[in-house]
């Protein structure tokens, strides 16, 4: 079932929780710039095996709505906590995609992991989405620019270049449209903003060390977005963590290797 949450004065989320009669939560964060809809062929396997799935739009993506600001990580980890308080979830898995991995990262970090017993980390955008002078493996930072500068030009045209490089594995292009659509239901201004964020405010590399539950890092070897040592240095920097790596899969492991992280992520949750 679907509906909205309110988590300011003129602010509400859309929330999709699927077989919330389950006492194993999981609450999925999507990457950018998509939406819960992402998560379709998790939602549709977990649930089967007994899993409660919620998805959330982030707060300018999907069904929600789309403010002029709040596009930072802190912002967005607080509607993370108001969405955990308002559904009184406890015992929670929290798993994140892209810079929803990195949103779940801060969220631990910021708010003490309340309510999440365990984390995934689905080809997360952390520690950092650009490479720096200490972190030289992440995008260069024209490759970013670029991005900003096609969505606030030609967003359509910047999607279907991003939609590209998401995936290592053949998509139909039925797939492609389907994906396509996702990133159009944002708006062009919460699109550019978090994508501005990865040049200028969000790192993570102090958030690792504040993270206390057990993690699971899936993350495949050929993804283009979020390059694979990213992943080596959130298993260095998050204690308790297991890194499997996906020898067949890109940045869109959630649909490309849907089998085998549903699998895990069912196995790791027990």
């Amino acid at each position: 079932m679907g509906y909205y949450l309110q988590v300011e004065a003129n602010i509400s989320l859309y929330v999709e929780d699927i077989n919330p009669g389950s006492s194993k939560a999981i609450l999925f964060l999507h990457g950018w710039p998509a939406n819960h809809q992402m998560f379709e062929y998790q939602f549709n396997r977990l649930a089967q095996m007994g899993f409660r799935c919620i998805g959330w739009d982030q707060r300018g993506f999907g069904k929600s709505d789309k403010p002029w600001g709040g596009y930072d990580y802190d912002r967005i980890a607080d509607d993370l906590r108001a969405v955990i308080d308002t559904l009184h979830l406890q015992n929670l898995t929290l798993a994140g995609h892209s810079t929803g991995g990195a949103i779940a990262i801060r969220y631990m970090a910021r708010h003490g992991g309340f309510g999440v017993s365990k984390l995934v980390l689905l080809s997360a955008a952390a520690p950092s989405v650009i490479q720096r002078p200490y972190f030289p493996y992440g995008l260069k930072k024209e490759e970013v620019l670029n991005i900003i500068k096609g969505t606030l030009n030609d967003r359509p045209n910047m999607l279907r270049g991003f939609g590209d490089m998401f995936f290592f594995q053949h998509v139909t292009q039925a797939f492609s449209d389907w994906f396509f659509q996702l990133g159009q239901q944002a708006a062009s201004w919460s699109t550019a903003a978090i994508a501005n964020t990865w040049l200028y405010e969000e790192q993570l590399f102090h958030d690792l060390g504040k993270i206390n539950v057990p993690t699971l890092i899936l993350h495949g070897v050929h993804d283009q977005v979020c390059h694979f040592p990213l992943a080596e240095a959130q298993r260095q920097g998050i204690k308790n963590s297991k890194l499997v790596p996906f020898q067949n899969g890109g940045h869109g492991l959630f649909w490309e290797e849907r089998d085998q992280v549903n699998n895990e992520i069912a196995h790791f949750i027990g």
